[in-house]
């Protein structure tokens, strides 16, 4: 699909990580690392995920090197839009907002009383951490934080995969942990559950990002792999803003060709 007409126009292009300009946990490549430093020469750009900023550092930063003066067009949105960092002689945080000790403890609380509420049987084998506390956010991982990491992408995409299609149980868990914590946000990733503070989603980052920069929300476009109905994406479209969903980085950069 030729999407040049409809959007170059657009001021500011925001994306989702995993999925989107990554594979799931997986470093960034060379080649998209190029296309995007091409595109912050003539747009904005933002990436709201759901891993913490460790895991942006490891999985993003860490491999795009664009020239200094660029990375003033780039904002980052940890762990699903609860923090945001910007570059001002290095990355500074903006906010972050953390989740107190109470409510940590009720959310790990209501995760295991969900687990006996749909009798959830845990994969024979994980990779990582299965609940793990992000600060600003809680996230259950069906097979751990780390098997894109310790498998490799293709074994690991697989894995997912496969967990996904015959294992998932994530519209369960969710609805047991509304029961639980309706004062909180509930989202689901593609083998993965985030909870957060109360209002606090994409489509938040995406407000914040008009509330910093003074654009309009009609002057920005939303890019993510997961903008179907309980998607961790889809929180984006409740601001209105454009969108277009891709089924993976190679999707990604195709559309990024257009934008630039």
């Amino acid at each position: 699909m030729n999407y040049q007409q409809n959007y170059r126009q657009k001021e500011l292009i925001v994306f989702d990580l995993d999925g989107t300009l990554t594979p799931s946990k997986a470093n960034l490549q060379k080649s998209m690392a190029g296309m995007l430093a091409q595109l912050l020469a003539v747009k904005k750009v933002a990436v709201i995920g759901g891993g913490s900023y460790t895991q942006f550092q490891r999985q993003f930063l860490r491999h795009f090197h664009p020239k200094k003066e660029l990375l003033k067009n780039l904002l980052i949105f940890p762990t699903t839009a609860t923090s945001f960092y910007r570059y001002h002689a290095g990355w500074k945080k903006i906010y972050a907002k953390e989740l107190s000790k109470r409510e940590k403890k009720q959310i790990m609380r209501a995760f295991q009383e969900a687990f006996k509420e749909i009798k959830y049987v845990s994969p024979a084998k994980t990779y990582g951490k299965v609940i793990e506390d992000r600060g600003s956010q809680i996230t259950f991982s069906a097979l751990g934080q780390d098997v894109v990491k310790k498998l490799g992408i293709r074994r690991g995409e697989a894995l997912k995969k496969k967990w996904n299609q015959e294992s998932d149980i994530r519209p369960q868990l969710i609805r047991a942990l509304h029961k639980r914590l309706p004062e909180f946000e509930h989202e689901g990733g593609y083998t993965s559950v985030d909870v957060t503070k109360p209002g606090i989603d994409k489509a938040y980052g995406v407000r914040q990002i008009k509330k910093t920069l003074k654009i309009p929300i009609k002057r920005m476009l939303f890019i993510g792999d997961a903008l179907y109905k309980g998607g961790n994406d889809e929180a984006a479209k409740k601001t209105g803003i454009a969108c277009i969903a891709v089924k993976g980085p190679a999707e990604t950069k195709k559309i990024i060709r257009q934008l630039i």
